[in-house]
């Protein structure tokens, strides 16, 4: 049988191999294990987030063919929890295993270019946007767009990394020297009301959940704040759900995707860009949702029923960053309301995400900006 076209269902005890050995990748395998699945992580090093809570590891890389096949030998089923894996590597694995979402999906998803025509072919709204390829094309561009515009890498950028903003035409060319690899892609500047985000899983029979509308609130680059349900009109939501369940299926999609949108202020939305895996929007679920993002997500690649996601609470997610946010732990564990969710990293470095707090309200209760502000502290500003 062909190993990408199996749709039985894992026992318990099977084995679901991770590519990655981040915190998606710890999350993800803590699931599986409250499934009945044991995890086995294709990992760098031996101390990563996701190593550290699995039930076996492979040390080593992740485009390695040699190590590849051992990984795959090891396991059942293959999911990957970060989109800067091997694209090829994957081929080789899927010869071997199914591998979910697969390599197709991962392709599209790291290259800018593929995913906006990618999102084109299936009527999706995306920001005006040109390939980059040299100077000359540059300058066209920029003539095409206007200024204001925002230059970025086609692959490899996250977090606010691997793009600049281009504000008058004597930023053009430094901007464009400072950003590799190239081709770029330049995307014109959205006047948006808010940010959301999506989690939409689809099953190995087709099946497609999504989880609710997320308002997201980002800081230099790095997502800071997640509430949910997203403060929007309801039909605006119900459009953002259809968008990321016209995705799903139009990737043919078996696993878990983020979906990260741009709110108009006309109530227009904007695709900005989809990524094949949990993600950390989609943190506030752990702690407001009976089946969360990761469940889902291990639910979707071992052929388990997908159920109707239900929030049974309104959420909060604070990112913690950096040496800053983990100076205030004493506080933090000591306090009440917050549920504090660590991620193993021996370093808190500037811009690290070293963990995530949640914070839950009754259903239908989703406090204003000072409720926010008092249930996070002692991380609210000021």
């Amino acid at each position: 049988m062909n190993p990408k076209n199996d749709t039985t269902s894992l026992p318990p005890n099977a084995v679901i191999g991770i590519v990655g050995g981040g915190q998606l990748g710890r999350m993800s395998a803590i699931a599986a294990a409250q499934l009945g699945f044991r995890t086995h992580v294709l990992a760098a090093t031996q101390d990563e987030p996701a190593v550290q809570v699995s039930h076996s590891a492979t040390i080593g890389s992740h485009s390695d063919p040699a190590t590849l096949r051992a990984f795959a030998e090891a396991v059942d089923v293959v999911t990957f929890e970060f989109e800067n894996v091997s694209a090829d590597g994957l081929d080789l694995l899927s010869s071997i295993r199914p591998v979910r979402p697969s390599g197709a999906i991962l392709r599209i998803s790291q290259d800018r270019a593929q995913e906006k025509t990618f999102l084109g072919s299936v009527d999706v709204d995306v920001a005006p946007w040109r390939l980059v390829t040299d100077e000359a094309s540059l300058h066209e561009v920029a003539e095409a767009l206007g200024y204001p515009f925002i230059l970025k890498t086609t692959r490899l950028g996250y977090d606010g990394k691997g793009q600049r903003r281009v504000m008058k035409p004597e930023d053009l060319v430094a901007a464009f020297d400072a950003l590799e690899p190239k081709p770029l892609v330049a995307e014109g500047m959205i006047d948006f009301g808010m940010e959301v985000s999506v989690m939409v899983a689809r099953g190995v029979h087709g099946t497609v959940r999504c989880f609710d509308v997320t308002e997201n609130r980002h800081v230099n680059g790095i997502l800071d704040l997640s509430l949910a349900p997203a403060r929007l009109d309801p039909e605006v939501a119900q459009n953002a759900q259809d968008m990321a369940r016209r995705i799903a299926e139009g990737l043919d999609l078996v696993g878990l995707l983020g979906v990260e949108m741009f709110v108009g202020r006309d109530g227009r939305l904007l695709v900005n860009e989809i990524a094949p895996r949990p993600h950390n929007s989609g943190h506030w679920t752990m702690d407001a949702c009976p089946v969360d993002q990761f469940a889902m997500h291990v639910r979707a690649v071992t052929g388990l029923p997908l159920p109707e996601p239900v929030r049974h609470s309104d959420a909060v997610m604070k990112n913690l960053i950096g040496p800053d946010d983990m100076a205030l732990w004493p506080e933090i564990i000591a306090a009440p309301r917050l549920i504090p969710h660590l991620y193993g990293k021996a370093q808190a470095r500037p811009g690290r995400k070293m963990g995530h707090v949640n914070v839950i309200f009754p259903r239908g209760s989703l406090p204003g900006e000072f409720g926010v502000e008092a249930a996070l502290k002692p991380l609210a500003p000021g």
